[in-house]
């Protein structure tokens, strides 16, 4: 049997879980004061940011877009994931050009000592170019949407507070700096949202400019109907509280909805791993000793 397709893929495989793994440790989320405040640095650690900026800068200007940061998709992207760093674009993109040079590469010089043919070669060699270019975007999609997410199951407790706070006498903006304070030792990534609209407020914003960017920055739509609500309490002069109460509830509802949701295609997801895997191991188990013995009894007759 030959074994060379097999030890590429294992390579292959390892490879490609090295570089989401470099991935997430080059996008590690940080806290928001930190983001904010340091530019990205960890809180006693060390700023790698600048460094891997300037590492990866030429090679991003190869996968880059024209446009500017500011303005381009991807940068929108970012901040739904929570880097609100300007040079998390340029790292991704560098990130980009980096694995989809290095994994058709690696692929290569793994394949030259094993004698293939050209046509394979090539395939493996695009394969990993392929793998490596849109690797970032897969890890990109994947953490925006659990860290939208988070903020849709954390985001009815954290009105639930809001309103304490707004009924106990606190202004919205206190309310939105207090709750920020307590929802993110559950919730980082709420917590880290609702203090940067916090720091908004306390430089100057108007409260409806910050109340947008929340929703902006977020992505989730539950969040921007919340801010829609707010302004238009605001305007006309509703409780804010009652209106906190009711959009709390019904995103609590809405939360149940998807649980029950994603119970209900539990059994579904459940019918491969059980026919493949379970069913066979069961009977082994099971008819495994009977087979044994009819054999053994079975076997001078039919000889």
């Amino acid at each position: 049997m030959d074994y060379r397709y097999l030890i590429l893929a294992i390579v292959f495989l390892a490879v490609a879980i090295g570089a989401w793994l470099l991935l997430r440790i080059i996008f590690a989320p940080h806290a928001g004061v930190a983001r904010i405040e340091g530019g990205g640095q960890k809180p006693g650690g060390i700023d790698w940011i600048p460094k891997i900026a300037a590492l990866v800068g030429p090679a991003a200007k190869l996968t880059a877009p024209k446009e500017e940061w500011q303005t381009s998709r991807i940068r929108r992207r970012m901040i739904n994931a929570g880097y609100h760093d300007e040079r998390a674009p340029l790292i991704f993109y560098g990130a980009k050009t980096i694995l989809a040079v290095a994994l058709p590469v690696a692929m290569f010089i793994l394949t030259l000592p094993m004698a293939m043919d050209s046509g394979s070669i090539l395939v493996l060699v695009v394969l990993g170019a392929a793998i490596g270019y849109y690797t970032p975007n897969i890890y990109l999609m994947w953490h925006i949407k659990e860290r939208k997410r988070e903020i849709f199951n954390a985001f009815p407790e954290a009105l639930d507070l809001m309103v304490v706070c707004v009924e106990a006498g606190l202004g919205l903006d206190a309310a939105i700096a207090r709750v920020g304070d307590e929802i993110g030792r559950s919730s980082p990534a709420l917590g880290d949202e609702l203090h940067l609209t916090n720091l908004e407020l306390r430089a100057g914003h108007s409260r409806e400019a910050a109340l947008r960017n929340l929703a902006l920055r977020t992505g989730v739509d539950d969040v921007n109907m919340l801010v829609a609500m707010l302004i238009q309490s605001e305007k006309f002069g509703t409780s804010v509280a009652d209106s906190l109460r009711v959009h709390a509830d019904s995103m609590r509802h809405k939360r149940m909805l998807r649980a029950e949701e994603a119970a209900q295609k539990l059994p579904v997801k459940l019918i491969f791993p059980v026919v493949l895997l379970i069913f066979p191991s069961l009977f082994l188990v099971l008819l495994g000793p009977s087979l044994l013995t009819l054999m053994r009894l079975l076997g001078p007759m039919l000889k």
